[in-house]
């Protein structure tokens, strides 16, 4: 590391939810911003106004809040503060440094006549050997350029590149990459229409006003490295040139492409962090938070996407991530996106929760049911269930039964567990809890299997049997958990009731 301070950006377009892809570079920005002591800047590159969506501002604040990645600049009171729409000024002034040095000119091409010359030449490329064809400040009389803008005619500004050159653009992950400028294309900088600048341009600007010393990006802006580089030369800012990383796509599951929208929809996982809905079409694509992830499961897992930690530990704490987080351990390839693992890990995450911490979320689940239980309670059912559950929204599931009587009993598990004579085991087994006094769960087990020794019964078809009685299938906790749980009375009542329904 130089003696630069470290400042990092995360740059997002407002033109939709936030992509998964673009939360990990916002977390590997913020974890090499904090293990180096630097600051991490948020900018709103609202610059393609035509693409603009309502609200997608916020949502990408919202989703990265919820996620615990932290801005120490560009955001105040839960809204952006840095918006590129918003810096017309700035960018004005060195378009016109860059016309006036020669590194850019004024086109004039309507779109149809750009069509006209994709027609008319195969893989058209707006350059320096077709410029001198086209209607723009180096064919056009200066007279001519000057009257045109005056009575208002649509322009853009172009970036002169020379052919022949070798950039060099080098990546802290890739190494040294050298583009020759012949395949570059004068790309556009600047629109009169709407007084705005390209992306290409605002970013370099921007990253150099507000010194930026390290652009960690995704894998798709390498290309635009070389023009980026060379703007930087063009503007005299060669010297105080961020440092480059680029990151690997995120890709499919398969491997076979970047990971989209409809991967997530064809095989049931989110790709978005938060819930969208499309204020155009009012489609709704679903997001990890309403999905039931834990954000620190959903960064645990993102951060592994792409980088290692040298061992074989999986888990960390996002105090731990920016401890062990380097550029040199990510990866050059692409990291498919396991979703199955990310569920794993939101299961991991939350059989390390304690009930007392998860106790919120399944009173609510509990009383959206309309079951009104005793705090002790279901503190007690939290902690038998909760390794069976991935989600919150699972507890309902593998919890329900130690408040609501079954009042219906699984069809497979009575077919395959109810024997012949379990209706007569059943009654006998109701006799000698009905005789116990003390209902903990070691005193019912002992005495309740060495009835079952005593009498040569089988194990396996008395307990089954049981199950099925009191919980309505085949699942759940160790029997006595749940008996001594839901207690004396209700067990007996409970099987009671079954007996009568099952020996029908």
């Amino acid at each position: 590391m130089s003696e630069r301070p470290v400042r990092v950006r995360f740059a997002p377009s407002p033109t939709g939810p936030l992509h998964i892809g673009g939360v990990r570079t916002a977390l590997y920005n913020y974890l090499f911003a904090r293990k180096n002591g630097g600051k991490m800047i948020l900018r709103i590159e609202d610059t393609d106004s035509g693409r603009f969506v309502p609200g997608a501002e916020a949502y990408i604040i919202e989703a990265l809040t919820w996620l615990g990645i932290e801005f120490d600049e560009g955001i105040a009171n839960g809204a952006a503060t840095c918006r590129q729409s918003e810096r017309k000024p700035i960018y004005k002034k060195y378009v016109d440094q860059l016309l006036n040095d020669g590194k850019a000119y004024i086109a004039f091409d309507t779109p149809a006549e750009l069509e006209a010359k994709r027609q008319e030449i195969a893989n058209f490329q707006y350059d320096a050997r077709t410029r001198g064809s086209m209607v723009n400040s180096l064919t056009l009389p200066t007279e001519e350029v000057k009257a045109r803008i005056e009575r208002g005619d649509n322009y853009v500004v172009r970036v002169r590149i020379e052919p022949g050159q070798d950039i060099v653009v080098n990546d802290m992950i890739r190494g040294k990459v050298v583009i020759n400028s012949n395949i570059l294309d004068d790309k556009v900088l600047y629109k009169s229409a709407d007084q705005l600048p390209t992306y290409h341009l605002a970013n370099i600007v921007d990253d150099h006003l507000m010194e930026i010393s390290h652009v960690i990006r995704g894998e798709e802006w390498l290309p635009s490295a070389p023009l980026h580089v060379l703007l930087y030369q063009y503007l005299g800012w060669a010297d105080t040139m961020p440092e480059f990383a680029h990151l690997p796509l995120l890709l499919k599951p398969e491997g076979n492409g970047k990971l989209s929208k409809r991967d997530g929809d064809r095989l049931g996982f989110p790709v978005f962090p938060l819930d969208w809905i499309d204020p155009k079409t009012g489609e709704k694509s679903s997001g990890y938070r309403e999905a039931g992830y834990f954000p620190e499961a959903v960064v645990n897992f993102l951060a592994l996407l792409g980088w290692h930690a040298g061992g074989d530990n999986e888990f960390f704490s996002m105090q731990e991530l920016i401890e062990e987080f380097s550029l040199d351990r990510v990866s050059k390839s692409g990291a498919k996106f396991d979703y199955e693992k990310g569920k794993w890990f939101n299961h991991q995450y939350l059989m390390n929760k304690s009930a007392e911490t998860l106790y919120p979320f399944v009173q609510e689940i509990l009383l959206q049911h309309k079951v009104d239980a005793p705090k002790d309670k279901v503190l007690a059912a939290i902690e038998l269930t909760k390794g069976r559950c991935t989600f919150i929204a699972d507890f309902w599931e593998h919890i329900h039964y130690f408040f609501v009587a079954p009042t219906e009993y699984d069809e497979k598990t009575r077919q395959k567990r109810w024997k012949e004579n379990s209706s007569e085991e059943m009654r006998a087994l109701y006799k000698v809890l009905e005789g116990i006094e003390d209902f903990s769960i070691e005193n019912s087990e002992n005495i309740v299997m060495q009835w079952i020794t005593d009498n040569g019964l089988h194990t396996g078809n008395i307990m089954n049997a049981f199950r099925l009685c009191i919980v309505g299938e085949g699942k759940g906790p160790h029997m006595f958990d749940i008996t001594s749980l839901i207690g004396k009375e209700e067990t007996l009542r409970r099987l009671d009731k079954a007996i009568a329904v099952l020996s029908a």
